[in-house]
This record gives C-alpha cells, structure tokens and sequence, in this order.
C-alpha cells in the first residue's frame, strides 16, 4: 500500500506542478492575443492586381456567403478563379450563382479530375493556376470569410520594394476566429480555434518562434511560388500550407504574420465529425513539430489538473489547483473572446472543450491514419501521404 500512495505521489506532483504552468501560459497566451488584436491593419500604397484561388470541394450551409465575402472587395482590380475536381460537385452551383450575382467581376470556375499527388487540395490549386492572370496570388480555403478590406491588407507586405529589406516579405498568411454556424459541436470546434490554436500561434511569435503559414491565406507571388518548386513540390504533403512557408524562408524571404483575422465559419455535424477534423489537424502539427507538438501538453492546465485530482483521492492541494486552473481558464478565455470582438464563450462548455482537446492529443500519438475530405490517408514516416486503400470511403460531410 506504501509502495502505491509513493507512486501515486510520483505522478500527483509532477501533474499539478505542469498544471500551474498551464495557468502560467494561459495567462502569457491570453496577453499576447490582446497586443496581437490592437495591432494598426497596414493598407498598400499602390493596389496590385491579384488573382485569388478558392480551392472547393463539397458544400456546407455558409459556403454562398464564404465566396459572396471575397467578391465585395474594395480592390480596384482583381480576379477568382474557384476550382472543382467533379462536374457534379456540390460546391458547382453555388459557384454559378456567384458568378451570376457579380457579372462586372473577373470570376472563372475550373473544373478538371486530373490529379497529381495524393494531396486533392494542392492537385486543384495546380488545374486552376493557368487560368490565373495577375502575378499576385492568394489562396484561401473555402470555409474563410472576409471583410472588403482583405486584399487590400494582405498584399500590402508584397508591395514592399525588394530592397528595402534584407529579408524581403515572400508570403503573407493570417491567423483566423472561429466562428460557429450553430449547434454544440460547431461551438466546441470554434472554442478550439478561438482558446487554443490561436492563442498557441500568437504567444509563439511574442517569444520570437517563426510563425507558421496557414491556409487560411497565403498570399505571395508567382514568381516566389515557381522558385519553391510551385505545387508540384506540395503534391504528396499532408501539411501543404506549412511545407509552402517553409520553402520560402529556404529562399531567404520573410513569411509576414498578417493583423488581419479571418473568420472561419465553422460547421460541424456530429462529434466523430469533430473528432476526426481535429485529429487530423493534431497529428499534422504533431509531424512537423513533433517537439513542440509534446511540450504543448501544458497548455493543457484542467485536465492536467482533473487527472492529479482522481489520482489524489480529491485531496485539498490537487483540489486546490483545479479550482485554480478553472478560474483561469474562465478568465482568460473571456478576455480573448473581447480582444476577438466575439460574442462571450459558454462557460460550462470549456471545461468540456479541455477534457476534449486533451483527449484529441492522447489520441493522435497512437497511428499515423487520417481523415481528409471523403478519403482516409496514412502518413509514412517522411511524411508524406499515402492513399489507404483498405479503409473505407468516408461519407458525409468533408472534414
């Protein structure tokens, strides 16, 4: 009995002291999100004509007004062009409404099957990329919605003169704010966003870390794409986004952290719909940071703290710092939610969100399997995808 209350002793400790730690962060975390929200939107001098590429596959319920957003643009020239890889795609109306709403617009669709990797994403990126006019590109997933300012804001790094800087900007990219469409588990998947990712993402750049790139944008020209070995050299990644800003800092460019926030609309149907979206999104974060991907268990301070607290037998300092890690965890996320201009989190709902995550993380250190759109995948150890072609075909909503 000694021997067990020693061992339990042994794994109590060390859980509450990771657990105030995580209260530690949360609180660093939630300042950063603060500065990075009063940061002053830069705007060109001069508008250069951009082509912005909205890959699609699959239609959810926001989809009209995701596109409509990019079309109210208070650019003086620019032009979409939206791909599919199937005729029949759901996503094809929508884009022909779209189409027929802004006929003094410069819009095209590209539909065409013919794929090169196993990346669907990257593949349609390369059918639509003739098509494009303009040497600015931006590319955006499909679930993101904008202001009229976004180009205007995004390209303004690129407009910068080459030499004005030792390190010229090479690819712009912007963080995004949940913002759910409804329902419970679009509120937990927004919550993940908005009191997770984000804060990680903005408190990594007020330590100096290189920001990531994310598909929420990545604007950057034609030229810098072509030089990084263009989509091709992404064809097989699962990370697509994070390979193509690394490619540039290889060509000595800048990857510049936009201040503008783009809204994701989020639109989850079901749990195991939101399980296998963020399970995904772990095991990706946990391949090209592995280390980082394992020291992020500490911005992870309730469910540290729940786990000391079963294994304590509720004993009054496990207790202690639970309530103390709540307290935090309700503070701070309400503080974010302000500094986003967000309507305020549900507070029993948190909780739920952190034994969640935490779970997701567990979770993603056991198989290399992911779920993307209709398909399964395995990552093999260079982390590249391979299709699995024993698992079944997934329907339903992309994830």
């Amino acid at each position: 009995m000694n021997i067990q209350l020693q061992m339990l002793d042994f794994l109590v400790w060390p859980l509450l002291a990771a657990s105030a730690v995580g209260c530690v962060y949360l609180w660093h975390a939630c300042n950063a999100v603060e500065r990075f929200s009063r940061i002053a939107v830069p705007r060109a001098a001069t508008a250069l004509p951009v082509t912005v590429l909205k890959p699609l596959r699959g239609e959810d319920s926001a989809l009209y007004e995701n596109l409509r957003s990019f079309c109210r643009q208070d650019h003086p020239c620019f032009q979409i062009v939206f791909g599919v890889a199937d005729a029949d795609d759901l996503a094809v109306p929508v884009v022909r409404a779209i189409i027929d709403e802004f006929p003094q617009h410069d819009l095209s669709l590209v539909v065409e099957s013919k794929q090169q990797g196993a990346n669907l994403k990257i593949a349609n990126l390369g059918n639509m990329l003739p098509v494009a006019r303009h040497d600015i590109l931006v590319i955006a997933d499909s679930d993101m919605r904008v202001a009229p300012n976004y180009l205007a804001t995004v390209t303004a790094p690129l407009s910068e003169a080459p030499e004005s800087s030792a390190r010229p900007a090479g690819l712009v990219t912007c963080l995004y704010r949940g913002v759910s469409n409804g329902g419970v588990w679009s509120d937990l998947a927004s919550m993940h966003i908005n009191h997770g990712f984000l804060p990680q993402a903005v408190a990594a750049q007020a330590m100096g870390v290189d920001t990531g790139c994310f598909g929420a944008t990545m604007a950057l020209r034609r030229a810098t794409l072509e030089a990084t070995g263009g989509f091709k050299a992404l064809a097989d990644t699962l990370a697509d986004d994070h390979e193509l800003g690394q490619a540039v800092r290889r060509l000595g460019m800048r990857v510049v952290l936009s201040p503008y926030l783009v809204d994701d609309i989020v639109a989850e149907p079901s749990l195991s719909a939101l399980f296998r979206h963020e399970l995904r999104w772990a095991r990706t974060i946990r391949l090209v940071a592995p280390w980082g991907f394992a020291g992020s268990v500490v911005t992870n301070p309730v469910p540290l703290a729940v786990l000391a607290a079963a294994l304590d037998a509720l004993q009054t300092p496990a207790l202690a710092v639970l309530a103390l890690t709540l307290l935090s965890r309700f503070a701070t996320a309400r503080r974010i939610d302000r500094a986003l201009r967000l309507d305020h989190s549900w507070w029993w709902l948190l909780p739920v969100r952190d034994l969640l995550s935490f779970g997701i993380f567990t979770a993603s250190f056991f198989g290399r399997s992911v779920a993307w759109r209709d398909r399964r995948f395995r990552i093999n150890p260079s982390g590249q995808l391979v299709a699995d072609s024993q698992s079944p075909v997934m329907r339903g909503r992309p994830v």
